[in-house]
């Protein structure tokens, strides 16, 4: 698996995923963000474990400050995950892979 799975999304990206993805996984992030880089890898395992069923996108919190703050979000890491484009679920700072899983696992339709 190559480094960096995860794509990075712009806002307009982020409207149109958010419309189109039955389950939507968020992660919030920074490159001066030492914590964010414990949760990265997670996100490229998840992406991995759930790809024909749930899209994982990151968003550079430094260059989309609008859809941040939209969300009250005040700090990153972050992991926020959407149903129908509803946010369902909002996971802050560093948590083990299963945390993020089990939020997944509970939208998913296996």
């Amino acid at each position: 698996m190559t480094n960096d799975a995860v794509a990075y999304v712009q806002e307009n990206e982020f409207e149109t995923l958010l419309g189109e993805e039955k389950v939507l996984v968020v992660d919030f992030t920074a490159t001066w963000c030492g914590p964010c880089r414990l949760v990265s890898p997670l996100m490229d395992q998840l992406a991995d474990e759930y790809k024909d069923r749930v899209k994982v996108v990151k968003v550079d919190v430094d260059n989309n400050k609008p859809i941040f703050k939209r969300f009250g979000l005040r700090s990153i890491p972050a992991v926020l995950i959407f149903k129908n484009g509803e946010l369902v679920e909002k996971i802050v700072g560093v948590s083990p892979y299963e945390q993020f899983s089990n939020a997944v696992d509970k939208l998913v339709e296996i």
